[in-house]
């Protein structure tokens, strides 16, 4: 059986350590790669990153990548952004002031609203619950559980402009957020599957599995 072609992009702003030990765990054939022409032949695309929106984007224009990214995005393939590089999907983002994103996924990412009795940012394990109607099956959350904890650190969200774009929900101090979108073949997730223990490795390997 021939191993599906996975590449996690590097473009100066993710911390890979923790992912790259969590597609190792299922043995995946992975490369790290900056380079247009291997993202645009690989089998599914991981977009890591922590830090702010426009540190990201300029990652990927320094390198020449927004193409390869987007024309990836329309290839069908399974595609994951992770915290960062989830948010980068969006049209526009509004930290340190207003930066275009990839607009993949229509939508904005804003601030967390301050929350009495809350700290921003928001670290720390947090759970996941689906829109009312929904379900997760056939997506990366397929088999977690409602309700299911996972580990976040952020300060920013993301919201799709289509509803119907949101994968999961989350509640920070009664405020409810996205938490994961999904638009066709693309994933994001605001939190970080590689950090979130035996949840997170199961959100991995069913995105491998989605190859």
């Amino acid at each position: 059986m021939i191993k599906p072609k996975i590449t996690i992009i590097d473009y100066g702003v993710g911390n890979l350590h923790s992912l790259k030990k969590a597609f190792e765990h299922f043995g995946a054939e992975y490369k790290i790669s900056e380079e247009a022409e291997t993202i645009l032949n690989s089998d599914a695309v991981v977009l890591p990153g922590v830090g702010a929106f426009e540190a990201g984007m300029r990652g990927l224009e320094s390198r020449g990548l927004t193409g390869a990214v987007r024309d990836f995005a329309k290839s069908g393939k399974p595609m994951l952004g992770i915290c960062l590089g989830a948010q980068i999907l969006l049209s526009r983002g509004y930290e340190f002031g207003i930066f275009e994103g990839l607009d993949i996924i229509k939508g904005e990412v804003t601030k967390l609203p301050e929350i009495k009795d809350a700290k921003i940012p928001h670290i720390g394990w947090n759970k996941i619950y689906a829109n009312v109607g929904d379900n997760w099956k056939g997506t990366v959350l397929n088999d977690i559980e409602e309700n299911a904890t996972v580990y976040f650190v952020h300060s920013y969200i993301f919201q799709p402009k289509d509803k119907s774009d949101i994968l999961a929900l989350s509640n920070y101090g009664g405020f409810e957020f996205c938490s994961a979108v999904r638009k066709g073949n693309i994933y994001g997730c605001q939190f970080h599957p590689e950090k979130s223990g035996e949840n997170g490795l199961r959100i991995i390997e069913n995105f491998i599995n989605l190859v």
